[in-house]
């Protein structure tokens, strides 16, 4: 059944949102991103403008991610403090993307260079985790962990944790999770996205921080993250479909609770070399989209910046 999107002016098969919010909320609960990483090319796929996608994606992410933090704080798997950390980086680097994203509308850039991020960070994470991903699963297989190791190695872990992020030892570690919260609050804005496919890879690499502990404490920082995005998207450039937004959200809250129960059946390893793939495949759609001949030379698109 046909339905028409008011903001985005066009007509979408009602199951194409409902079920593509089913996928990214699935993604969400299992590998702590939000999934606008694959939401929006899915959007821009089927006809909706950039600008459209980019901002409905960011408050429909709002609602899915709420249900995964709940999942994952009773499991304990939420670091409050960390996530205070990268939420003030984040909300200062998503007021500063949605005001880049108003110039580029302004001067009508605004599609070429979402593609074009798309396509560079996606490759760029998705090749880094993969060859990581697929280091560790070698040799993990190669090597038999000597008695007692893992049981060192999973107390070692929360123990450093708590003492990187225990006041007042948090000033002194403050800038790496600061930095990546004002990244990833930028790229919200630029792309539409949670950032939990930078966050989550950025927290295990470069902070140390057990994978189950980024992924709960990832979709926290998110859920603020977006909601900032989503308000301001919507007062200073009107692109909010709120219709898109409602659809792909009742699918994403079922996906959701299915994707937090499979991603505790998995383990860490397995989790990582997934979502690599999955960020590789959806990078590599969206450079054959640039890089391919159109099967149209000239197109229409709405001015959505003058209307």
């Amino acid at each position: 059944m046909p339905i028409y999107l008011p903001v985005a002016e066009i007509s979408i098969e009602l199951f194409i949102p409902v079920s593509l919010g089913a996928v990214v909320g699935m993604l969400s609960g299992m590998f702590g991103v939000g999934g606008g990483f694959l939401l929006t090319p899915a959007l821009i796929f089927n006809g909706v403008p950039p600008a459209v996608a980019v901002a409905s994606d960011s408050a429909m992410l709002v609602g899915t991610t709420v249900s995964g933090v709940i999942t994952h704080w009773r499991r304990g798997n939420v670091n409050l403090r960390l996530a205070i950390v990268l939420l003030v980086g984040g909300l200062t680097g998503s007021y500063l993307g949605v005001q880049i994203f108003k110039m580029m509308m302004a001067i009508g850039q605004i599609d070429i260079m979402v593609a074009i991020l798309y396509v560079v960070m996606l490759c760029f994470v998705g090749t880094v985790m993969v060859v990581e991903s697929a280091k560790k699963l070698l040799t993990a297989r190669r090597q038999s962990p000597a008695p007692g190791a893992a049981s060192a190695a999973g107390a070692g872990a929360p123990l450093a944790l708590r003492a990187m992020f225990t006041w007042p030892a948090v000033l002194g570690h403050v800038a790496a999770p600061l930095g990546i919260g004002f990244a990833v609050g930028i790229l919200s804005a630029l792309m539409g996205i949670g950032g939990g496919f930078i966050m989550v890879p950025a927290m295990i690499y470069i902070l140390g921080i057990p994978t189950r502990i980024v992924i709960g404490t990832s979709l926290l920082q998110i859920v603020f993250v977006t909601a900032c995005t989503a308000f301001l998207q919507a007062v200073e450039n009107r692109t909010v479909d709120a219709l898109l937004a409602g659809l792909l959200l009742v699918g994403g809250v079922v996906g959701v609770n299915i994707g937090t129960w499979l991603g505790a059946r998995l383990k860490a390893e397995q989790l990582r070399i997934l979502l690599a793939l999955l960020i590789l495949a959806v990078g590599g759609r969206m450079a054959a989209d640039l890089l391919l001949t159109p099967s149209a030379v000239f197109s229409v698109s709405t001015n959505l910046a003058g209307s």
